[in-house]
């Protein structure tokens, strides 16, 4: 088997750091090859300009071994390259068939050809089992269904080789399943895949090879089935990495954060209706709680609700014994709630502002950062940089990095260190470690942690069930709105809490939750 992609020593600099040095990648034609590194190791930056969007400054790129100069998307595809990008590029409001053809149409008559086209389709989605409703509106189908409309998009072009960028971020456990048996059968077919990935057992699951990259340097490539988990992640952040959570036993003390037959509506399909409904729990100072289900159960609306990012319909929300149901967000921000948020570039980053910026938003109005209405640059600036150094947040150019120009994981490191820093009662972290390494997830579990102990109330949102196991003290499981079940992490197993999260099992003793 010769090898169907050949990058070498390929080097790419932005301003401040060199994002790929002297980077090597080669792929054996029919084999899945993860691309495994931290954020900002340069995995993204590597394919970006295998599928174009980037040019190299230095190395060359043979496909089946001819030398190619790729100068955008349209001359990947001709070399038969695809790629199913992080965040997918799909048009809401066209129907399913008309984002898989978009740019490939046929036009005959100044009519567009769709039958042919939807035959071909169909014909796709019934030979690699992904199955779409062709007439269904983007805009209305699970983010999972999305994903399958990207892949069917590159085999309508005809590509024999797949890139997927981190297409495990936002799938539930089984979508990721059928995911990978969709991977394993496209492979079978002859079909070349690279899987940039950080989740160490769908490695194991589905890759044939791996190339580690760290800190934009090319670190090695090794076999999947001989190399342990250990030695991956070792690889990967450059130490050894703790793979499971240490912690004592909780102490908890008072009730701080209080929610009360809490319900909130929202328009769905159409309707109105109670996306949470009359939900009651509270967080106790020295413990965490999560709350787990399959996204889109109410969990983001009840966190907006307590956070005030939305008004609840009724209900009562109550921190440290104080009713603060109808309270401003900055009022709760500056009475002991921090919030980690799902989405970081809506409302956890002013994407715009620089990194120093960022990290005093919720306090910039309070001294020592502000004396007669001027801010104090230089208190900021102190400020920051004891955090970037606290919590290894990485930049270019450390505290005057704009925002937008961070990789993922330091963006969210920032927001945590942000969130943390103002020494909160009670802290709400929302998939704090969606879309991060192995590394950077265990240093934000060891500062949630270390927070509990510290007394704080810890409230965890997370789709993650390993994440969900191992951190959680208690766990509440919300399916259609409602809180189904309260478990004991150390009594329940993952299947168990499965069954509850797709609503086939429901608990009894809910009243002391």
């Amino acid at each position: 088997m010769g090898h169907i992609i050949e990058m070498l020593d390929i080097t790419k600099r932005f301003p401040g750091i060199i994002a790929n040095d002297h980077v090597n990648l080669q792929v054996k034609t029919g084999e899945i090859h993860t691309l495994l590194g931290e954020n900002g190791a340069g995995k993204s930056t590597l394919m970006s300009i295998l599928f174009g969007l980037y040019q190299p400054d230095e190395g060359l790129i043979k496909i089946k071994g001819q030398e190619v100069q790729i100068n955008g998307p349209l001359d990947a595809n001709r070399l038969g390259i695809g790629m199913v990008h992080q965040h997918f590029k799909l048009v809401h409001n066209f129907t399913v068939l008309q984002n898989i053809i978009l740019g490939m149409e046929t036009v005959k008559g100044g009519f567009l050809e769709m039958e042919a086209a939807r035959e071909k389709v169909m014909a796709l989605s019934q030979r690699y089992g992904l199955k779409v409703d062709p007439d269904a509106l983007i805009s209305e189908i699970t983010v999972g269904m999305q994903q399958r409309v990207e892949i069917l998009k590159m085999l309508y072009r005809d590509n024999d080789i797949l890139i997927f960028d981190e297409p495990t971020a936002v799938l539930t456990p089984q979508e990721i399943d059928e995911l990978m048996s969709i991977m394993k059968a496209l492979a079978k077919e002859g079909k070349s895949i690279i899987f940039i990935t950080h989740k160490l057992d769908e490695i194991k699951a589905v890759a044939d090879r791996c190339t580690v990259l760290r800190r934009g340097k090319f670190i090695g490539v090794v076999d999947v089935a001989s190399t342990s988990k250990e030695m991956l992640s070792e690889m990967m952040v450059g130490h050894k990495v703790n793979l499971t959570v240490q912690k004592e036993p909780s102490q908890p003390k008072e009730d701080l954060l209080k929610v009360e037959h809490l319900c909130v509506t929202s328009k769905r399909e159409g309707h109105i209706k109670n996306t949470v409904n009359d939900v009651s729990f509270s967080v106790r100072g020295g413990e965490i709680v999560c709350i787990a289900g399959i996204d889109g159960n109410g969990q983001t609306e009840l966190i907006q609700a307590i956070t005030g990012l939305t008004k609840p319909k009724s209900g009562n929300i109550f921190l440290k014994g104080q009713d603060v149901t109808k309270q401003s967000i900055r009022y709760k921000n500056t009475h002991g709630l921090s919030h980690i948020p799902e989405d970081r570039h809506l409302h956890g980053l002013v994407l715009d502002y620089t990194l120093g910026e960022n990290l005093v938003l919720q306090e910039y109005f309070m001294p020592p950062y502000q004396k007669k209405g001027f801010l104090n640059q230089k208190a900021i600036l102190e400020h920051a940089n004891a955090l970037i150094q606290k919590f290894d947040i990485r930049s270019g150019q450390g505290a005057v990095t704009t925002a937008r120009s961070m990789s993922g994981g330091n963006q969210q490191k920032a927001i945590i260190a942000r969130e943390i820093s103002k020494n909160p009662d009670v802290l709400i972290a929302v998939q704090p470690t969606r879309g991060l390494d192995v590394g950077a997830i265990s240093f934000i579990h060891e500062q949630l942690v270390k927070e509990r102990d510290n007394g704080r109330g810890i409230l965890l949102v997370s789709l993650e069930l390993e994440e969900v196991m191992n951190l959680s003290d208690r766990i509440l499981v919300m399916y259609e709105g409602e809180i189904v079940a309260q478990l004991n992490p150390k009594e329940t197993s993952i299947n168990e809490l499965g069954l509850y999260m797709a609503g086939s099992k429901r608990g009894n003793d809910l009243s002391n939750a």
